[in-house]
């Protein structure tokens, strides 16, 4: 099964970073305030990007790995 990592950006412009196999029902989960805690306060704006990977642990490790990184540095990720 194909996962995807997907990365949302929020109505105070942060970056929320996921997980899902169906990204447009999981942002429509999101801006209906049935998503994450995070997004709940924050509701997404829009999808800044998507990334397919072919299972769930590949997709699971670049989570954590975007996460982790610093919002300057997510950016200029993002923009290439």
């Amino acid at each position: 099964m194909t996962w995807f990592l997907y990365v949302l950006e929020c109505s105070d412009g942060s970056l929320y970073t996921g997980i899902t196999v169906d990204v447009e029902a999981r942002f429509a989960a999101h801006r209906a305030g049935k998503g994450a805690r995070y997004t709940r306060s924050r509701p997404p704006t829009r999808i800044v990007a998507i990334v397919e990977y072919p299972d769930r642990s590949s997709a699971s490790k670049a989570e954590s790995l975007v996460k982790r990184m610093p919002l300057p540095r997510k950016a200029r990720v993002l923009r290439t």
